[in-house]
């Protein structure tokens, strides 16, 4: 019998004098007024029809109807061919076996991977799934994971083959595949690519590893026309060294990077990063051998501006070159700090640490002397290193003093800790550290981006005479 009907038949019950318990009547062998049993049944029928529907409801939740708009939106950005997970998700047939494990996924919030506190700021990227969706999810699961009726699917995505960014305007890739052993360890490997010979905005980059299962990550760096660092490199012959060996001159800053958990660098209209003529790119790539001897053509991907932009957007490093971390510490704190010289907007924060990296937390003083906190990683996840790009504007005024804080567990509790008895220093490989925050940040176009690196002068305070 469907709910309307049952409803209807109650109503008329109770409506036509149906037996009220005597201690409910307002006098002995006395009824309600129709109208108040009227109303009585109404109640009754809702307390009990609703908890009814929403069972109903349940049986309803199918994959093409409520499911896989969820995934469209939340999942298929990385399930899918190419890209960094495991596994597609890009049909029924590809999600169906996967039903369990992503109602575990989402209950326990392993996915999707966000790892930032919720209570400090707010991010346009934020990952997280909503009570709604992670209700859905599970509901579908349990009830065997349906499919339903294809007619109620939604329009599939269309992705670039090959290319998050969509179709790039230029691909520079390596000229010469590198040689990765199957074993040992391999120092950092720079790699030059000539980059354009005229300037070039940029408004998104997308650094692609050409063998995913041994480059850890790639780092694009940009150098300047006639740049002293690393001068006597060749177009496509690497050059193996540590990133912390003395060098002449610096690179001029870096424009994108591969690393899990990172999407690619798309960069909102009007803002754009300058790549000059006569820049080269400089690969910096990590590789861990797996077992089996290999090659990799890794490269970039870039797409242009279609007009000159309001703001030219800087990737700013700051870090803490001095780490010591003693062994089996479960609590070592390493700071960085930056003053701002000029306004700058914050488009993106990415702090970065290994194996060992425990929390992070990134605050402004501003020049009032008012503090804020910008970003609060309470259980960092060297697996997924995103970077957190606030919602709205976040505008720092000239002096602004940026602190970043880090902590570190190098003790037993460690389950990802290589070796606790070893005093740990900064260092390229992952068995290393590293503390490193590096922050999108936006200047209108034209400032002299030096301007970032200058204290800002303010006139003397008034004397109390």
């Amino acid at each position: 019998m469907s709910i309307t009907r049952l409803t209807d038949r109650l109503i008329n019950f109770l409506a036509l004098g149906a037996t009220i318990p005597a201690a409910k009547k307002p006098g002995a062998g006395q009824a309600y007024p129709v109208n108040m049993r009227i109303h009585l049944a109404a109640i009754f029928v809702f307390s009990w029809a609703i908890p009814c529907m929403a069972f109903a409801a349940d049986g309803k939740t199918t994959f093409h109807k409520n499911v896989e708009p969820i995934v469209q939106a939340r999942c298929q950005g990385c399930h899918r061919p190419g890209e960094a997970a495991p596994m597609p998700l890009l049909t029924y047939s590809d999600t169906r076996p996967w039903a369990k494990a992503i109602k575990q996924a989402v209950v326990t919030g392993k996915m999707p991977p966000w790892s930032a506190d919720s209570s400090v700021g707010h991010f346009r990227n934020d990952r997280h799934l909503s009570a709604a969706e992670i209700d859905t999810l599970v509901k579908w699961a349990d009830a065997g994971a349906p499919e339903g009726n294809t007619k109620d699917a939604p329009a599939p995505l269309q992705f670039t083959e090959g290319w998050a960014i969509g179709k790039p305007d230029a691909v520079l890739q390596m000229p010469i595949p590198y040689d990765v052993p199957a074993q040992g360890t391999v120092d950092y490997q720079w790699i030059l690519i000539p980059a354009f010979k005229e300037d070039k905005w940029v408004q998104a980059f997308e650094v692609r590893p050409g063998n995913r299962s041994i480059v850890h990550h790639v780092a694009a760096f940009w150098r300047r026309a006639g740049s002293k660092w690393m001068a006597d490199a060749q177009p496509g012959v690497p050059v193996a060294k540590p990133s912390t060996a003395p060098e002449t001159g610096a690179a001029d800053g870096i424009i994108a990077e591969y690393v899990p958990g990172i999407p690619p660098l798309v960069l909102p209209k009007g803002y754009a990063m300058l790549l000059p003529a006569g820049a080269d790119i400089m690969l910096q790539v990590h590789y861990t051998p797996n077992g089996k001897a290999t090659k990799d053509i890794s490269g970039v991907g870039f797409v242009f501006a279609t007009a000159p932009p309001e703001y030219q957007v800087i990737t700013y490093g700051m870090g803490a070159f001095n780490l010591k971390i003693p062994p089996y510490e479960a609590n070592y704190r390493a700071q960085a700090t930056a003053t701002f010289g000029t306004d700058v907007r914050v488009l993106g924060m990415n702090p970065h640490m290994h194996l060992r990296g425990k929390s992070a937390e990134i605050s402004a003083t501003y020049p009032d002397g008012r503090s804020e906190a910008l970003l609060r990683v309470p259980k960092y996840d060297f697996n997924w290193q995103i970077t957190y790009e606030p919602a709205g504007d976040l505008l720092l005024p000239a002096g602004t003093k940026v602190e970043a804080v880090s902590y570190y567990d190098n003790s037993v509790n460690n389950p990802f800790n290589p070796d606790p008895s070893k005093e740990v220093k900064w260092g390229d490989q992952t068995s290393d550290e590293m503390m490193a925050v590096f922050m999108h940040l936006a200047i209108p176009a034209g400032t002299d981006p030096r301007m970032l690196y200058r204290r800002p002068s303010y006139p003397p305070k008034p004397s109390a005479e």
